[in-house]
């Protein structure tokens, strides 16, 4: 057994999510400068979460879903994603996002389980907080470091895709560390670079 972890906004997802939900309350550009700069690993990435999340206060929960649903899909995910299944590989999702997306996509592409955070709402309104498993630089390494162990999978099977600096503690723990479409501070940790907009690369690098 194998593991393959992807990284969601801007790695499976073409685009980030909370830029969606935001140009829906006209504040896509304020959000996407604190997205940047929390990828470039300028800034905090709990912190910058719960600045983002702040912003979406008062959006409904229906047009949350709704958006979620139509979210792109990144170019060559479903014929990567088979492929590496075929391989032997445990196919799983690691996302600073939200559980509104990750579940619908990885129900979708049949992943073997996805990891994200959960926008907190009330009478069907988000109240700007959040909450979840994936709040910190450091979760995603921890997360991986408990699926190795609880599967049995070692580094050397480990198969880690992300594009952003809270990708990096994931990048500790895995032999096969892809930057997709990156930012330089995760690329000097990869050992596959993918500068292209298509999954399938990586699929070459196996």
């Amino acid at each position: 057994m194998k593991l393959a972890v992807f990284d969601f906004d801007s790695t499976l997802m073409d685009g980030e999510t909370i830029e969606f939900l935001a140009r829906e309350v006209g504040l896509e550009q304020e959000v996407k400068e604190i997205t940047t700069k929390a990828m470039q690993g300028e800034l905090d990435f709990f912190e910058s979460l719960q600045k983002r999340v702040s912003l979406l206060k008062g959006l409904k929960v229906d047009t949350v879903n709704e958006i979620c649903r139509n979210l792109p899909l990144m170019n060559g995910a479903e014929e990567t994603i088979k492929e590496l299944k075929q391989k032997g590989y445990k196919v799983v999702c690691f996302s600073g996002g939200f559980k509104n997306a990750t579940v619908t996509f990885a129900q979708n592409l049949k992943l073997d389980a996805e990891f994200s955070n959960i926008l907190h709402s009330k009478d069907n309104i988000l109240t700007g907080m959040v909450g979840g498993e994936m709040m910190f630089n450091n979760s995603k390494g921890q997360m991986l470091l408990t699926l190795q162990r609880l599967l049995g999978i070692t580094r050397e099977k480990t198969l880690v895709i992300g594009d952003g600096a809270n990708d990096l503690s994931m990048f500790k723990y895995a032999d096969k560390r892809v930057s997709f479409c990156g930012k330089p501070i995760l690329e000097k940790e990869a050992n596959i670079i993918i500068k292209e907009k298509d999954l399938s690369l990586i699929l070459e690098n196996l």
